[in-house]
């Protein structure tokens, strides 16, 4: 996992870092988001929030990826390729295809904003690393680790998109209203969604084997694995008959 660009591996330890402290900051106060949040002052439309926070990810690499680039191998330049465009799946999905379809309530516009920045930066981050700093070696184990580490991605998506359907479908349009998930992973945790998106890029790195990607991934958990645990809290306080056996996170464990 070596990083020759200095500028990349401050962004991937600033990511580490960051990561670090917003956990810290989760568990001494509550994160305001979603429904834990008062759609007060300037808001925008879930969709059309979730669109413009998100697309900065996958628009950023992509301009990268079209840009001119030295002559490399096929071998070399696939490795590079692949990795990035799995990376480039999630926020394509998140962009075009969740934020068309999400339910959710209003979204602060510092929120978007502060979002659509950090999508931007790692964006341009992971893309840049992979075509321009990252250096692979040719052996079988390395391809061995590749594959497992996409098919770890492509379960984490699996699950995160089949436990969004879930939530989706617990809600008539219009209604803001909150029912017990089940179904899928939802039967073992109550952030299966997180949980999905946790593997996901846990995958991406493994497949990748570079600092940002593996700081990406550490700061995703650091993110999103708190938030399990408060939608945890919050369906065991609003209803009586939620299913003791599920976990927040990880199923059987935590």
């Amino acid at each position: 996992m070596e990083c020759q660009d200095a500028a990349v591996s401050s962004l991937s330890w600033a990511l580490i870092v960051g990561g670090s402290a917003y956990l810290v900051h989760q568990t001494r106060s509550h994160t305001q988001y979603g429904r834990y949040v008062a759609a007060e002052g300037l808001c925008c439309p879930a969709r059309l929030g979730w669109f413009l926070q998100e697309v900065p990810a996958l628009l950023l690499p992509l301009l990268l990826l079209l840009q001119p680039d030295e002559p490399q191998s096929s071998r070399d330049r696939t490795r590079r390729i692949l990795p990035l465009c799995t990376f480039m799946l999630h926020y394509f999905h998140r962009s075009f295809i969740y934020s068309f379809l999400t339910r959710g309530r209003p979204v602060p516009l510092p929120i978007v904003l502060y979002s659509a920045i950090f999508c931007s930066l790692n964006g341009f981050l992971q893309g840049h690393h992979l075509l321009h700093c990252a250096r692979f070696e040719d052996s079988r184990l390395t391809d061995a680790r590749t594959a497992a580490g996409f098919l770890l991605f492509l379960v984490g998506m699996t699950i995160n998109i089949h436990s969004d359907h879930i939530l989706r479908g617990l809600r008539r349009p219009g209604e803001t209203v909150y029912r017990i998930p089940y179904g899928g992973m939802f039967e073992f945790v109550s952030g299966a969604n997180f949980f999905g998106e946790i593997v996901e890029w846990c995958g991406y790195a493994v497949a990748a084997w570079t600092l940002p990607a593996f700081a990406f991934a550490f700061f995703t958990a650091c993110s999103i694995g708190p938030r399990a645990y408060q939608h945890h809290r919050d369906y065991q306080q609003r209803f009586e008959d939620y299913p003791r056996c599920r976990k927040a996170l990880l199923p059987l464990i935590l």
